[in-house]
């Protein structure tokens, strides 16, 4: 195997490995974080449902000159969190989606629990 794709065979183990311990309810949505190379999306979901409470991304106009970067993470931690806070949600479960917990994804969570997220 490659280092690329051994690198992919990783994230995909680390992947099945949390999610399959982790369920979103309508009470407590599943926190996801997505890193792609130029940005961040955080997605609340209701497993149980199979509705999406609330989502953030950089792509949208309001975080348009937020980066990919550890502030970047942090602001995006932060809406995310206001926004749940606006659909009268107060703690969710944290799912890394697979990553290491470290650098953005850390700053995503560091942000949401600053603004009031209970994890």
């Amino acid at each position: 195997m490659d280092r690329l794709s051994d690198k992919r065979h990783k994230h995909a183990q680390r992947k099945r490995r949390v999610r399959k311990k982790l369920q979103g309810t309508a009470e407590r949505p599943r926190l996801t974080v997505f890193k792609s190379h130029k940005n961040i999306s955080v997605q609340a979901i209701d497993d149980i449902n199979g509705k999406t409470v609330a989502s953030v991304s950089t792509l949208e106009k309001e975080l348009a000159d937020v980066k990919r970067s550890l502030e970047g993470g942090k602001a995006v931690g932060q809406k995310i969190a206001e926004r749940l806070k606006e659909a009268k949600v107060k703690t969710v479960i944290f799912d890394r989606n697979g990553y290491r917990y470290h650098g953005i994804v850390k700053a995503v969570a560091d942000g949401a629990r600053e603004s009031g997220l209970d994890f």
